[in-house]
């Protein structure tokens, strides 16, 4: 699917699944019935990723005095191997794409074995080693952008291009990390600065709470749309309050492929149900009086009315001063 002729849709499930296997596979399930091309998880072992006193973001706290740390809050949320090696078949038999972010090298590596793609979160945007091991794999990697800058950006692409994966295999997102995204924060226009910066291609991952700024980045030209997605707005968790819930899930999928369908290939020519209309709405050229043969063709004796199966009127100049050939009744197409 990714890399085809259209916009490749992910489905993030991130931690949605609130550390539950099965609620991780119903997750799946509901990727499947939106129509997306891939559904997408997060990966990692809490100790390799975050010290254990580390505070959690203000939009992960559930209420004002909530003590808990972002380790504590992880390892609740934290999946096995094993258990990501289980969900990788169950979207097989479920026809979708399995895809997960690795969050350090050890989660990287597992990961490398079981899916073809790597999808890079905003927060190892700068962390070049990480992205240098994750180009040696020689997989295509989509790259989100949260918090940065364009430096920042570049330095990233180069770490990746450096170990020698083409830049044709490289997705660049354009993302706000902020959960949600206020419309006035999202500058989609920053998407196209990156695809012209860099000559890459690129994509969006929102975390607005609607579906116009994923529909509106394909229209700008994003290859690739990434958007949260959960099985109730109101469960516990983290990401839940930012996400999709199915309908509006579904509805963003077919709105984007409506999008794809619109645009087109930029070729400027009449559609094949325009040329069936054109004979009626368009007009010819016709007699505006009755014209006798041998008369003289002229702006007081023609005029332009539809139907348009006769002489075009762009022609006009070349009908005037022009001899009728036979006579013609009001309303006759001219013909010479």
């Amino acid at each position: 699917m990714f890399g085809q002729d259209k916009v490749f849709i992910i489905a993030e499930a991130g931690v949605n699944h609130n550390g539950s296997f099965d609620l991780a596979c119903k997750l799946v399930d509901v990727a499947v019935d939106a129509g997306a091309d891939a559904v997408k998880f997060q990966t990692w072992k809490t100790e390799n990723v975050v010290t254990r006193d580390t505070k959690k973001a203000l939009y992960q706290m559930h209420r004002r005095d909530d003590t808990e740390t972002q380790f504590e809050m992880l390892k609740k949320l934290e999946l096995s191997f094993e258990e990501f090696v289980k969900l990788k078949q169950y979207c097989d038999i479920r026809k979708i794409m399995f895809l997960s972010t690795a969050d350090e090298i050890e989660s990287a590596n597992f990961l490398n074995s079981i899916q073809n793609i790597f999808k890079v979160g905003s927060s190892e945007l700068t962390d070049l080693p990480y992205l240098r091991k994750l180009a040696q794999f020689g997989k295509p990697i989509i790259l989100s952008t949260g918090m940065g800058d364009l430096e920042e950006v570049k330095s990233a692409l180069n770490a990746i291009v450096e170990p020698g994966l083409p830049k044709d295999m490289i997705t660049i997102l354009h993302c706000t990390s902020a959960y949600p995204t206020s419309y006035e924060e999202v500058n989609l226009h920053a998407m196209i600065t990156i695809k012209e910066t860099f000559d890459v291609k690129v994509g969006y991952s929102d975390h607005t709470m609607g579906i116009e700024i994923p529909i509106a980045a394909v229209s700008l030209g994003a290859t690739v749309i990434e958007k949260h997605f959960t099985l109730d707005l109101n469960m516990e968790g983290p990401d839940h309050k930012s996400s999709l819930e199915l309908p509006k899930l579904r509805a963003m999928v077919e709105a984007i492929r409506n999008v794809e369908k619109a645009l087109g290939d930029g070729e400027k020519k009449p559609t094949l149900s325009e040329l069936q209309n054109m004979t009626v709405a368009r007009k010819s050229i016709v007699a505006k009086e009755y014209i006798r043969k041998g008369e003289t063709f002229i702006n007081e004796n023609i005029t332009v009315k539809r139907p348009g199966t006769g002489i075009d009127p762009s022609q006009w100049n070349i009908i005037i001063g022009k001899q009728a050939q036979r006579d013609f009744k009001q309303d006759e197409l001219i013909e010479i």
